[in-house]
C-alpha cells in the first residue's frame, strides 16, 4: 500500500481540475452512506471523530471506495497543530484491496475549498472582483486560491480575530503574487466585498446581516458543530441559501441553528451541490446568495481519485 503525503496531494492537484472533478462527483453515482460522529470529551472544547465512507457505484475496474478517519480538536491551535487532522484511506472498489494512505489534513483542506468554489461557480456574480477572507487558519489560503480559479478575484482582504496572524498570513500570501491584505475593519471589508468566505471555530456570529450589500455572495465554512455561529439570523434571512448537501439542515452552526429557532423555515433553504451542478439557477444580481458547507464523503474520494489517477506509475 502506498503512502501519498501532503507535498504529492499538492504536485497533483490543482483547483480547476478539482473542481471540476467535484462537479462530476455530485451529478454522478457515488455512494455516500451518513458520516459516523463521535464527540471526545476533553477538557476545554471537545473533540470530535468522524468516519466518512463512500465508494462509486459502477461495478468496473475503475471503480474505488474509501474512508476518511477525520478528527477535529478545536484547542490544537495553542499546540501549534491543525484543529482538524485525518487520514484516508483509497481502496479497490471491486475487492477492497487498500491502495493507499493519504494525508487526510491535506486532502480535507483542498477538497473544502474546491467545493466552495464550485458553489461560487454557480451562485457568486461573473464580475466578482473583491473578496473577504474571515479567518487565518489552514484553510484561508486554499480559499483564497480555489475562489480567485472561477473569479476574476483582484483583491482580497483578509480579517482575522489576531490581527498579528491576518497580517503575517497577508505577507505570505502576498509573496506567493496573490493580492492579499490584512485588515482590521471587518465591517467595512464586508460593506464593500463581492464574495465574503468565513471559516473559523467562532462561537458566536461574525457576519452581520446588515453588512451585506446586494449581490454579495457569502461563504461559510467553518461553524462545523451546533456549538458555533458564523453568521447572524439577519444575514441568512436576507439571503437565497443553499448547502454542500442536505446534512447541512442538521448538522453545523449557522443553517441548523437558524432551522431549529424558527428564524428561517424549510424553504428558505432552495437546494444543495447536487441539484446546482444538474441546473445552475438563474441568478438575480441585486440578490445575496449564501453558501454552507458541512463536508461531504463524495468530495473527498473524489479528491482521492484525482489524486491517484495523477501520481507517477513508477513511484
Amino acid at each position: 500500500m502506498r503512502v501519498v503525503s501532503a507535498a504529492e496531494i499538492d504536485r497533483a492537484l490543482s483547483y480547476p481540475a478539482l473542481v471540476d472533478a467535484l462537479a462530476a462527483a455530485f451529478s454522478g453515482d457515488i455512494v455516500a452512506p451518513v458520516r459516523h460522529h463521535h464527540e471526545v470529551e476533553r477538557e476545554g472544547q471537545n473533540g470530535t471523530l468522524l468516519l466518512m465512507p463512500a465508494w462509486t457505484g459502477n461495478a468496473s475496474a475503475d471503480s474505488f471506495m474509501g474512508v476518511k478517519v477525520v478528527s477535529v480538536f478545536p484547542d490544537n491551535g495553542a499546540k501549534n497543530l491543525p484543529s482538524v487532522l485525518g487520514t484516508y484511506l483509497l481502496m479497490d472498489g471491486l475487492t477492497g484491496e487498500p491502495k493507499a494512505a493519504f494525508d487526510g489534513t491535506r486532502l480535507t483542506v483542498w477538497r473544502t475549498a474546491c467545493a466552495s468554489a464550485l458553489a461560487a461557480r454557480h451562485l457568486a456574480r461573473l464580475d466578482t472582483t473583491r473578496m473577504v477572507m474571515i479567518g487565518a487558519g489552514s484553510l484561508a489560503p486554499f480559499l483564497i486560491r480555489a475562489h480567485m480559479s472561477q473569479r476574476p478575484i483582484a483583491e482580497v482582504l483578509l480579517w482575522n480575530h489576531r490581527a498579528e496572524r491576518a497580517g503575517a498570513l497577508a505577507a505570505s500570501l502576498r509573496r506567493e503574487g496573490l493580492p492579499v491584505t490584512a485588515t482590521s475593519d471587518l465591517e467595512a471589508a464586508v460593506r464593500g466585498a463581492d464574495l465574503v468566505s468565513c471559516a473559523t471555530l467562532s462561537r458566536q456570529p461574525i457576519i452581520r446581516g446588515e453588512w451585506l450589500t446586494a449581490g454579495t455572495h457569502v461563504d461559510l465554512v467553518g461553524a462545523f458543530n451546533l456549538a458555533m455561529r458564523e453568521a447572524d439570523d439577519a444575514a441568512l434571512q436576507r439571503s437565497q441559501i443553499y448547502v454542500d448537501t442536505m446534512a447541512a439542515k442538521s448538522e453545523g452552526g449557522d443553517v441548523a441553528l437558524a432551522l431549529q429557532s424558527g428564524a428561517i423555515d424549510e424553504q428558505a433553504v432552495r437546494g444543495d451541490l447536487f441539484g446546482l451542478c444538474a441546473r445552475t439557477p438563474e441568478r438575480d444580481p441585486d440578490a445575496i446568495t449564501l453558501f454552507k458547507s458541512v463536508g461531504a464523503s463524495l468530495e473527498d474520494l473524489a479528491a482521492a481519485m484525482l489524486v491517484w489517477r495523477s501520481l507517477p506509475a513508477s513511484a
